[in-house]
């Protein structure tokens, strides 16, 4: 495992562009940055604060979470609201991620996971179609977090972080799904961003855990991969033909409050490619 870049706060929504590099965003500091392959890191985003997910557009630029679901790129003049939080009645997004189509799947956030003070509401899982509606799938997630499809694209992966399990999801043909099954449970931390290989297996990361768990897709725990620091917050694939795990992380349990790191780690299997949103930019409910 190489680490490629540190100094942030809280690191998130790891997206692999294979024209730039990794794409991440820092969740308190605020901002989306490009790692590029020469270890540069530069700014794409200014401001934006709370980005727990991405996705890249067909159009060029990104569909970010946050305080609402939102569209940043060159396809439009200035931000395009997407969702906004009043239609959930939560107080934003956390991760999010698209299907074959182009559609995306995003988590509400009932309540703000910075605040363990506020009563804990649950969230809920919403799409975004490609006509620019959008729908709730199911609810009662009480930590919205990583978000995945199987390689077939007939089960979505979904981490409930409150909960310590990752769920899973029958996706049916219109793009709803079925009842939430246990796909797999923790009881070493909470269960945070996650990626699926070529072969299906789900790479969970762990925060609080220092670790990524990898489970086959009948649930089983294939194996583990041990992390720095404690705070595991997400992963992605990328690199040349997908073989390299990119590993992201917080600063809660390092030593000063910028230690968020990215770390690279070589995979025998590679990632699955994640397909760009294709929904509308002129949304409609």
């Amino acid at each position: 495992m190489k680490e490629l870049a540190s100094g942030f706060t809280l690191i998130e929504g790891p997206v692999w562009d294979a024209e730039r590099g990794l794409l991440f965003s820092d969740v308190h500091d605020g901002g989306v940055f490009c790692l590029a392959a020469d270890g540069e890191v530069s700014q794409v985003v200014e401001h934006r604060r709370g980005i727990g997910g991405m996705a890249l557009h067909h159009r060029g630029g990104l569909v970010v979470g946050g305080r609402n679901v939102a569209y940043k790129g060159p396809a439009t003049e200035g931000t395009a609201i997407l969702l906004d939080r009043e239609a959930c009645g939560g107080v934003g997004f956390n991760d999010l991620t698209t299907d074959f189509a182009g559609r995306v799947y995003v988590g509400s956030l009932g309540a703000s996971p910075f605040d363990p003070g506020v009563e804990q509401r649950s969230g809920a899982l919403h799409l975004l179609d490609l006509d620019g509606s959008t729908r709730v799938l199911a609810e009662g997630i009480l930590l919205t977090n990583g978000l995945g499809f199987s390689p077939d694209g007939s089960r979505l992966y979904h981490s409930d972080s409150r909960r310590q399990i990752v769920g899973v999801y029958d996706v049916r043909e219109d793009g709803s799904v079925s009842e939430r099954r246990v796909f797999a449970t923790f009881d070493d931390g909470a269960p945070d961003g996650l990626a699926v290989a070529e072969d299906g297996a789900v790479f969970v990361a762990v925060a609080g855990g220092g670790k990524v768990r990898v489970f086959a897709p009948d649930g089983n725990e294939r194996s583990a991969i041990e992390v720095p620091l404690p705070m595991v917050t997400s992963v992605c694939f990328g690199g040349a033909e997908l073989h390299d795990l990119f590993i992201v992380t917080g600063s809660r349990g390092a030593e000063s409050d910028h230690s968020g790191t990215i770390y690279r780690a070589h995979v025998d299997i590679p990632g699955q490619p994640v397909a760009p949103a294709r929904v509308s930019l002129d949304p409609r409910t």
